[in-house]
This record gives structure tokens, sequence and C-alpha cells, in this order.
């Protein structure tokens, strides 16, 4: 029987910034407590850092913005992935992005992903 995925090492927020670059097409949803905004077939994702260090992960469909999570990079202590226990058998992995207090820390931000870090081989350019 196959042991089920666990947690992985915490990363620094650039380390996952640059690795979700190449992973833009594997998103299914990214956002914090009060807002997820969610892929979809006809929705491409765009990813790019303002001049203040802010990060924004937008979700445009044709030249329509739908939505966009503008991350503040200086409020995130590291991001922990972790297969989705929301959904067990969808093999999703959420990536979250943890700030706060570091005594008391709590997920400010987050993104879910087709797969992990170690989970991309056969990567496509399209959807999958």
């Amino acid at each position: 029987m196959p042991s089920s995925p666990t947690p992985s090492t915490p990363l620094t927020f650039d380390q996952f910034w640059r690795w979700l670059q190449d992973h833009r097409n594997c998103v299914v949803r990214a956002g914090s407590g009060d807002v997820q905004v969610m892929d979809h077939e006809l929705v491409h994702w765009d990813f790019f850092e303002e001049d203040d260090g802010r990060v924004v992960a937008q979700a445009i469909l044709g030249k329509a913005l739908i939505g966009e999570v503008v991350v503040e990079r200086s409020e995130v202590l590291f991001v922990q992935a972790s297969p989705d226990v929301e959904n067990p058998n969808s093999g999703y992995w959420v990536f979250e992005c943890i700030g706060g207090p570091r005594d008391e820390s709590y997920p400010l931000y987050a993104f879910v992903l087709t797969h992990g870090m170690e989970g991309a081989q056969g990567h496509q350019l399209l959807k999958h």
C-alpha cells in the first residue's frame, strides 16, 4: 500500500514564487481567508512583481481581469506545502504563505496546485 504524501519542508517565499512562475498552468485556485480566485479552462494566470516588492497573481479571461491576489512579500515568513486534505483524492497540493508573529503564525494566502513540487514530471504547456 503506497504511503500518502506528507507536508514538505518549509520554503522561503522567493523559492516558492520562482517555482510558481513555471507552474502557472497548474494553479487550481489562489486567495486568502476572505476570497478565492478559481481557475477555469478559459482562464490563464499571470504573475508579476510590483516596484514596491508586492507580487500579484492574476486570473485573466481573454483580455479581462477576473480576479487577482496581491501578496505582501514582506508579511510572509515562509511557505508550507501539503496535500489538500479537503480533497484527498484530487492529488492537489496547498501552498500556504504563512505570516504573523513567529510564535503564533497563520496562513495569509494560499495557492492550490495540481501537484506538489516533486510531482511535476510530464508537464505540458496546456492546462492539465
